[in-house]
């Protein structure tokens, strides 16, 4: 007797726990199907008001905006609804462009979603194509009136410049060595492949020139670096310029 009832006891505790697997499962799939359409939608959203920037349809835009949202665009300015919307007007003559939506990525908490992908722009201007892309954080709130953008950051993607070729005369015009601190000091070394630094306590990098006098590190799109010559066109410094802030290096 005592054998049988441990047996449906262990039956029983079998089911709860069967019945509780399926139950957790079924609120995972309620949660994915859930997150699934919210990124549909959303991307149909997204997609909507790139579509609507060329053009200058303002209407998409109004009626995606909460009224609260805060906008920053690659430029750093910050625009309320209001402000935004005042903005819009089609492409002048001479320019035809579009904006396609890649790299989608999206988060749910609850009737929020946070959202980071990127816009590829192309754009003819007057005949010549302009690439340029974005990457853009959004946070949406769902309503009763569907989803709202409550905020939005804009970046540039950076890319380095094109290069140019300069003789190695020209380049060993830089060669030396540069102080930042009497403990920092950067060597500098031409051949005709281009330049190539060393910084204490660094490994080499290579410079490249974008125009005379002034150079970049591949994959370092924000800074360059910059040489100053004294009234005679001899190299006597250099700067590193960063978002229009500039550290400067004395020849030695």
């Amino acid at each position: 007797m005592m054998a049988r009832n441990s047996g449906e006891v262990a039956m029983s505790r079998s089911r709860v726990l069967g019945f509780v697997a399926v139950l957790v499962l079924g609120v995972g799939v309620a949660q994915a199907a859930t997150q699934s359409a919210a990124e549909s939608e959303l991307r149909k959203a997204v997609q909507e008001m790139l579509d609507a920037i060329a053009p200058g349809n303002a209407d998409v835009w109004k009626r995606y905006l909460d009224e609260r949202v805060v906008l920053v665009d690659e430029n750093g300015v910050v625009r309320t609804k209001s402000e935004m919307l005042a903005e819009f007007s089609p492409l002048p003559p001479g320019l035809v462009g579009h904006l396609a939506l890649d790299k989608f990525k999206m988060e749910q908490h609850g009737d929020v979603a946070v959202l980071a992908y990127e816009a590829q722009e192309h754009l003819d201007y007057h005949g010549q194509t302009l690439q340029s892309r974005y990457r853009i954080n959004d946070t949406w709130l769902k309503t009763r009136q569907g989803w709202h953008l409550l905020s939005e950051q804009v970046a540039a993607v950076l890319k380095d410049p094109p290069s140019i070729k300069l003789t190695q005369e020209q380049l060993c015009e830089y060669g030396g060595t540069y102080s930042l601190t009497a403990e920092i000091k950067t060597t500098i070394s031409c051949s005709a492949d281009g330049l190539t630094a060393q910084r204490s306590g660094r490994k080499p990098s290579q410079y490249l020139a974008e125009v005379k006098d002034v150079f970049f590190v591949a994959g370092q799109p924000r800074t360059r670096r910059i040489f100053a010559r004294d009234a005679q066109g001899k190299v006597v410094a250099f700067v590193d310029r960063r978002e229009g802030e500039d550290i400067r290096w004395n020849r030695t």
